[in-house]
C-alpha cells in the first residue's frame, strides 16, 4: 500500500524537492552547530555554495566519532527545552550516542514508520504485536507511533517473556509481529513447545529489522511461521527505524525514504562518491530532522542502490539488503557491541591478561555470545569457587554496561592464539 504520494514522484519533482530541502538543512546546521560551521568553515564551503544535489560531496562527512565527541548535546541544533524526546545508541566506549527529537521531528518520525508498516501491507484493520525494545533504544517506540499514526491496534508487548508473546498472539488474534528477526523463531519455538501452531493463528507479516539476516533466513521465517517477512532498516542516528523498507509486493530491496533521507554510497577507503549498482558504504543526510539533523553521515553499513522503479509503484532508489560492516562492530540480538566494549571491561579487573577472544553463534533462533580471557599466573592458581565468581562479576558487568548477555569463560594463560599483526578479537560462525 502506498502511504504517501511522495513515494511515486517523478524523479525530477524528488531530486527538486531534495535540492530545496538540502539547502535549507545545510543552511540551518551551520547557523546552529558549532561542529558544522567549524568543519564547513575548515572545508572551505558555505551554505550558498550548494546550488545542485551534486554540490553535497563538497561537504565533509559526519562520523560516529563526531558524536561521540560531542556528547551528550553538541550536535543538537535546537535549544533542550525544545527538545520533547531523547533516545541513545550504544558506543565504543560507555558512553551511548544520544540523539534528540522536536515535536516535528516525533511526528516525522511516526509518518515515516507509518510508510514503513503500509510498505509491508499493514492497514487500520491490523493488531500488530509489537516485541521491539521499548526505552531509550529506537526500536519499540518507532514502530509504536508509526503503527498508531496508521490507525492499526497496538499490542506494546516489548522484548522477551515469550510464553506470554505466544499467549496474546493468539488470545488477541495478533496480524502483524514486530521484532528482530532471530527472536520471531525463539517465538516460532516457544509456541510449538506450548502446542501453539503459529501457522493456525491470525498472524500474517512479521516486520523484522536492527539485526543483520539473509535471504536463507527469511525462507525459514516463512515457512515455518506461514507469514510474509519483510525486511525493514533504520538507525538511531538518522531517526530510528522509518528510513527504508521492503514492499510486500516485491521484497527486492528496501525503498530508501529519500523526500526525508538523501542517500549516498561511497567507497569506504577513499570517500569517493560510487554510481548506482556499485557495492560501498551507505552515506544519509537528514533533510527534514530539526533537532538531531545529520550531514552526509557515515553508517559503516555496505550496501549498494537500485534506481528503477519497482512494480509495487514506488519510483524511490532501493538499498540492497546490508551485507556487513566497515568497522568491528558486532549485531547481537539488536544491540550494538563493539569489541573495544567489552575490552574496557575486561581491563578493569585485576588478574586478566590483555588477550581474549569473542565468540558470536547462533543457537536456534538467537545469537550467543561467548568471551574467553586469559588469567595471569598468580590468579590461574587460586581456588574454583574465586574463579566463578569473578565470571559471573564480569557476565554481571557486560549486562549491566552494554545490554547483552553473555558466558564468560576464565581460560589458562598463553591458551588463546597470538598474531603477528592485528589481533584476531572475534570470531563470528553465525551463517547470516
Amino acid at each position: 500500500m502506498i502511504w504517501n504520494e511522495a513515494e511515486r514522484l517523478p524523479r525530477k519533482e524528488l531530486e527538486k524537492l531534495q535540492l530545496e530541502r538540502l539547502k535549507k538543512i545545510v543552511e540551518w546546521v551551520y547557523n546552529r552547530v558549532p561542529f558544522y560551521r567549524k568543519k564547513f568553515d575548515e572545508a572551505g564551503v558555505k551554505p550558498e555554495d550548494i546550488k545542485h544535489l551534486q554540490d553535497i560531496q563538497k561537504l565533509p562527512f559526519t562520523t560516529k566519532d563526531d558524536l561521540r565527541d560531542n556528547y551528550p548535546f553538541g550536535m543538537f541544533a535546537v535549544d533542550l527545552e525544545d527538545v520533547v524526546r531523547v533516545h541513545a545508541s550504544s558506543g565504543t566506549t560507555g558512553k551511548p550516542t544520544v540523539v534528540g527529537y522536536t515535536k516535528n521531528d516525533i511526528e516525522l518520525w511516526a509518518e515515516v514508520m507509518a510508510r514503513t508498516l503500509a510498505a509491508a501491507g499493514v492497514t487500520k484493520k491490523d493488531i500488530v504485536q509489537n516485541a521491539y525494545g521499548y526505552g531509550l533504544f529506537t526500536g519499540g517506540l518507532g514502530v509504536h507511533y508509526g503503527a498508531e499514526k496508521l490507525g492499526a491496534t497496538v499490542v506494546p508487548m516489548s522484548g522477551g517473556n515469550t510464553q506470554k508473546q505466544v499467549m496474546l498472539m493468539k488470545d488477541f488474534g495478533s496480524t502483524v509481529l514486530a521484532c528482530t528477526p532471530s527472536y520471531s523463531l525463539n517465538i516460532y519455538e516457544v509456541a510449538k513447545e506450548m502446542g501453539v501452531d503459529i501457522k493456525e493463528l491470525p498472524l500474517r507479516v512479521g516486520v523484522f529489522g536492527a539485526e543483520p539476516w539473509s535471504e536463507n533466513m527469511r525462507r525459514e521465517i516463512e515457512s515455518k511461521m506461514g507469514i510474509d517477512a519483510i525486511d525493514i532498516y533504520g538507525l538511531s542516528e538518522i531517526i530510528g527505524p522509518g528510513v527504508a523498507s521492503e514492499c510486500i509486493e516485491a521484497k527486492e530491496g528496501l525503498h530508501v525514504f529519500e523526500n526525508h533521507f538523501l542517500v549516498e554510497i561511497i567507497n569506504p577507503e577513499t570517500g569517493e562518491v560510487l554510481p548506482y549498482g556499485e557495492k560501498g558504504e551507505l552515506v544519509f543526510t537528514t533533510l527534514t530532522k530539526e533537532a538531531f539533523p545529520l550531514i552526509r553521515y557515515r553508517t559503516r553499513d555496505i550496501s549498494w542502490l537500485n534506481p528503477e522503479p519497482c512494480k509495487c509503484g514506488r519510483t524511490t532508489v532501493r538499498m540492497a539488503r546490508v551485507t556487513g560492516r566497515t568497522d568491528d562492530m558486532l549485531i547481537i540480538r539488536g544491540v550494538n557491541v563493539f569489541p573495544s566494549q567489552i575490552e574496557h571491561i575486561l581491563l578493569e579487573y585485576e588478574g586478566l591478561s590483555p588477550h581474549y577472544l569473542i565468540i558470536v553463534d547462533r543457537k536456534g533462533a538467537l545469537d550467543t555470545m561467548e568471551i574467553q580471557i586469559e588469567v595471569t599466573e598468580e590468579i590461574f592458581s587460586d581456588e574454583i569457587k574465586k574463579l566463578e565468581w569473578l565470571a559471573k562479576k564480569i557476565e554481571n558487568d557486560i549486562k549491566d554496561l552494554i545490554g547483552v548477555s553473555a558466558e564468560v569463560k576464565l581460560v589458562e594463560p598463553k591458551t588463546i592464539e597470538r598474531s603477528m599483526g592485528k589481533a584476531k578479537r572475534v570470531i563470528d560462525k553465525r551463517k547470516i
